[in-house]
């Protein structure tokens, strides 16, 4: 057994005889089989031990993944550790994905002049081990990999701190063919609890509607991590799934952070022994091609009258049935000619205190209190929820997790009509009102049809719940069509907001500083070599906005403050760098306010995670409508 210090910021003034001898003699690690036995834990490259992890490998669930509880001599990897963190940058990104801190890629390291190599002796040493032909040979015996490539490397040191996180994806791009992952979190000496987050998660796989293998929305299994752990598997589409839990603790409680060295190995290249060219397989999809291929079912409107007119007034019936749900401000000619004029100007509106004031009320605190007794609220036993939580009773979990998870309400019977309509029995029954009976009425379908200028043909309507710590979408995208989304937004304030809105320092905090997530946001068509849907975070983007852009790339909003009252999260015109990172438009959670959104073919759309720190769960009502355009004859 290894012994290590109880801590060690930085190396002893004595060198280990090993290091010592290789910065002497100016080895490459991979010279010598026997120096790069020395830096590996002993035993663990023996052949009985290979035989174990092997089997270890082929029995293991949900898919074949291999742990070694200890990888490097522990004084090595304390060095790499102190290295990593003394002259290495790390970079915050943030995607719809992931939000991390990473530097680059370390195979750049033998471009380095030998003044900056010098500084990074011990990375240097641990990173030609790594993909050394001893340590190569070692994963193909464990996993029957086939051969693996020295030349092409792939890996950086990441950290995660205080809401970082990593959704569900399978790691299939290009050549990668084995995944893995060193821990070196900190502080070392202190042991990483489970409660703290950043576990990796692994997901079992089952057949999806299309034949395609696809994950379950909970996780089959979670790995903690602890001090130089390496987890490795085979990339293999439609198998591979995995994710970071989000880490619930920061640098200001013992310096606490997932420090990770993480990469891939990848299939042997052309010219290296044992290069063969990759077979494409249809029937095997990625996460990335699954996500490209998402549709959405739409639903047909009845045959029973004519299409509305944008320019027809509404009807009696209509407004009576629309007047059971909507603020009347919205339901008068003048206020509906303003928002037409400026939706076919700006292409998008932000309409606050939608829903008439009693129904609001009754769902804001409605809400509030199902958040409390699913275990989601302000107090909850652990900050990231059980996989479970809220998705039992009338809402049910919604998959599959590399697209999507969040909850949405279980079929059933309309909800009974009463009268008024906030005289319903529950919460949900008048959330279910609003998918079952507003979304997809004839007299909504003509108050859209009339302040858009647009004409709905199909619906799709459903009431969401994303829950703290768990739910999101990510960013999908509809090549050859124009869509109408209106979303509307059932975020209730919490105890945390109505703090900050007494607070005298100007700074918003909570949903609106970006800090929780949940927000909705619209993206530029990207190009094949782009990362996907890389946008600034919404906590660096102006602490005002909740809505800057519209969905086709012109940068201009309306949240029509000169016909309602501001409620708080007033609107900011976008800032060059939003422009450079492609986000059209930005929305952040909020109660009672509808977006109506005209989003272009190409235009990627996601809903951002939901940060285990909020104070409970992001709820909507998302209505998507495939249109047509009404012309005017003329004479």
């Amino acid at each position: 057994m290894v012994q290590s210090h109880e801590r060690s910021p930085s190396p002893p003034p004595s060198e280990p005889t090993l290091l010592k001898r290789m910065k002497m003699n100016h080895l490459s690690p991979t010279s010598d089989p026997d120096v790069l036995a020395e830096l590996f834990v002993p035993e663990l490259l023996h052949p009985n031990s290979i035989h174990r992890l092997h089997t270890e490998y082929d029995a293991s669930q949900p898919f074949k993944h291999t742990v070694v509880e200890k990888l490097f001599q522990d004084e090595l990897l304390k060095r790499v550790k102190d290295e990593a963190l003394a002259e290495l940058n790390f970079t915050e990104k943030e995607t719809d994905i992931y939000k991390v801190k990473q530097t680059g890629d370390l195979a750049s390291l033998s471009f380095l002049t030998e003044a900056q190599i010098a500084l990074l002796p011990n990375l240097l040493t641990l990173r030609d081990a790594l993909y050394s032909p001893y340590f190569r040979n070692f994963l193909r015996a464990v996993t029957g990999c086939g051969p693996l490539s020295g030349t092409k490397q792939d890996m950086s040191v990441v950290t995660y701190n205080k809401s970082c996180h990593l959704l569900n994806h399978d790691d299939v791009i290009g050549s990668r063919r084995v995944s893995y992952i060193l821990y070196m979190p900190l502080p070392h000496y202190l042991g990483w609890q489970p409660e703290w987050g950043g576990a990796l998660e692994l997901y079992p796989t089952v057949v999806g509607p299309d034949g395609i293998l696809e994950p379950e929305p909970v996780p089959a299994k979670k790995i903690p991590p602890s001090w130089n752990q390496f987890i490795f598997f085979e990339v293999q589409p439609g198998k591979s799934f995995h994710s970071v839990e989000e880490v619930v603790v920061g640098e200001s409680e013992d310096g606490r952070q997932r420090l990770s060295i993480s990469g891939w190995f990848h299939a042997a290249q052309p010219g290296e022994e044992g290069y063969v060219p990759e077979e494409h397989h249809p029937e095997l999809k990625s996460s990335r091609e699954q996500l490209a291929s998402t549709s959405t079912e739409f639903q047909p409107y009845p045959d029973t009258s004519d299409p509305p007119l944008p320019t027809d007034p509404l009807s009696e019936a209509d407004i009576s049935f629309l007047s059971e749900f909507l603020n009347p401000v919205y339901l008068q000619a003048r206020t509906m000619k303003a928002l037409a004029s400026r939706f076919v100007e700006e292409s998008s509106l932000e309409l606050h205190s939608f829903l008439c004031a009693p129904l609001a009320d009754k769902l804001e605190v409605g809400l509030r209190e199902r958040d409390a007794q699913d275990g989601l609220g302000p107090v909850r036993t652990t900050r990231i929820p059980p996989h479970a939580a809220g998705g039992d009773g009338v809402w049910a979990l919604k998959g599959p997790p590399h697209k999507w998870r969040y909850c949405v309400l279980r079929g059933g019977a309309p909800a009974s009509a009463a009268d008024p309509r906030w005289a319903q029995a529950s919460t949900d029954e008048i959330v279910r009102s609003l998918q079952d009976e507003l979304f997809p009425s004839a007299a909504f379908r003509a108050w859209l049809a009339a302040v858009t200028r647009l004409l709905p043909l199909r619906h799709a309507v459903e009431a969401r719940r994303f829950r703290p710590g768990l739910d999101y979408t990510l960013a999908t995208s509809e090549a050859g069509e124009t869509r109408l989304d209106a979303v509307l937004g059932l975020t209730p304030k919490t105890s945390t907001m109505e703090a900050a809105e007494e607070a005298d320092d100007g700074e918003l905090r909570a949903w609106q500083s970006g800090e929780w997530g949940g927000w909705e946001c619209y993206m530029a068509p990207h190009n094949e070599e782009d990362d996907p849907a890389v946008y600034r975070s919404g906590s660096h983007k102006d602490k005002r906005a909740s809505g800057d852009g519209r969905a086709d790339g012109t940068n201009s909003h309306s949240n029509v403050d000169d016909i309602m009252p501001d409620d708080g999260s007033d609107s900011a015109e976008n800032d060059e760098d939003d422009a450079e990172d492609g986000t059209l438009l930005t929305v952040q959670p909020g109660f009672n306010r509808l977006l109506l959104v005209l989003r272009d073919e190409g235009v990627m759309h996601f809903v951002k995670y939901v940060s285990a720190a909020a104070d409970g769960s992001r709820w909507d009502v998302c209505g998507e409508f495939e249109i047509g355009m009404v012309e005017e004859e003329t004479d």
